[in-house]
């Protein structure tokens, strides 16, 4: 089934609000949504598609290229079907299971994680499981973005080992100094191959990394291994460490200072609240 037939298009576009010159134009940018969000390893659903900050990310980066008024009518046409799905911006209906940002991994979990990644038979499969604790843990990426990382996106800037995010319109990502050394080696391994499951394979699946990391043969008190734990992991270590807001944005691939309020609630002594981040943001911008 094509992006451009998926039934819940169909429902939501039928109880729009739009004359009917307009459907298609909202159906097509439905399907550069969809696209948009596939490389950022969001679930092709609505209500994670019309999430209103997804929403603002696709109309600032992934329509970069596109002139002002072409993305103020993408992000008119989208908004008239996020309400639908999420209430008025700003005035969200109750939100859906999995909301609130996934608990980080502790300390202990993630000394866990290495060892089960080293304790898999295969060569392929151990340097894959360690790509995502390295990747995810160490430089917060996505389940699409570590799909798409290889060698050759990894390098080194001074002290640090950077990897170059392609997905949307592309960012610089530091890799956490305790990964760094990882990252690099796994950099060195794959060339310019792919750095998780490299070979022929259908890199846009979306449970191309959660159904590798369901594989993984570990003890049964043994953590397992999630991107969306790691990615959280590694935004609240930054907000831990005092991370400047702008600097976290940025290297997170995050559009708006409000959602990094999901990850706060997981960190000791940082507000919550998207009103204190947003403040924090602008007074860091005002400096």
């Amino acid at each position: 089934m094509t992006a451009a037939a998926r039934p819940w298009q169909d429902a939501l576009l039928g109880a729009a609000v739009m004359a009917p010159r307009e459907l298609p134009r909202a159906r097509s940018v439905l399907v550069l949504l969809e696209g948009f969000a596939a490389g950022q390893g969001i679930a092709a659903a609505p209500e994670w598609l019309l999430d209103y900050d997804v929403v603002e990310a696709f109309c600032v980066r992934g329509c970069a290229g596109r002139a002002s008024s072409t993305r103020g009518t993408y992000r008119s046409a989208l908004y008239q079907l996020a309400r639908q799905v999420h209430g008025p911006p700003g005035q969200r209906a109750t939100p859906f299971p999995g909301a609130r940002a996934p608990v980080p991994y502790s300390a202990l979990e993630r000394a866990e994680l290495a060892a089960v990644a080293a304790a898999q038979r295969d060569a392929a499969k151990r340097s894959s499981a360690l790509a995502m604790v390295v990747f995810g843990i160490g430089a917060g990426l996505r389940p699409g973005e570590l799909a798409a990382l290889r060698g050759s996106d990894i390098s080194r800037r001074g002290r640090q080992v950077v990897v170059h995010v392609s997905a949307g319109a592309g960012r610089v990502v530091p890799v956490a100094a305790r990964y760094a050394a990882r990252a690099a080696g796994l950099a060195r391994l794959a060339g310019g191959g792919f750095v998780f499951r490299p070979g022929p394979a259908d890199r846009g699946y979306k449970n191309f990394v959660n159904g590798f990391a369901g594989s993984l043969v570990a003890g049964p008190a043994a953590p397992r291994l999630s991107m969306s734990r790691a990615r959280s992991a590694f935004i609240c270590d930054h907000l831990a460490a005092g991370t400047p807001v702008g600097v976290l944005l940025a290297i997170s691939g995050i559009a708006e200072a409000g959602s990094l309020a999901r990850y706060a609630r997981h960190v000791p002594g940082i507000s919550s609240s998207k009103g204190a981040l947003r403040a924090r943001w602008r007074a860091e911008r005002t400096r």
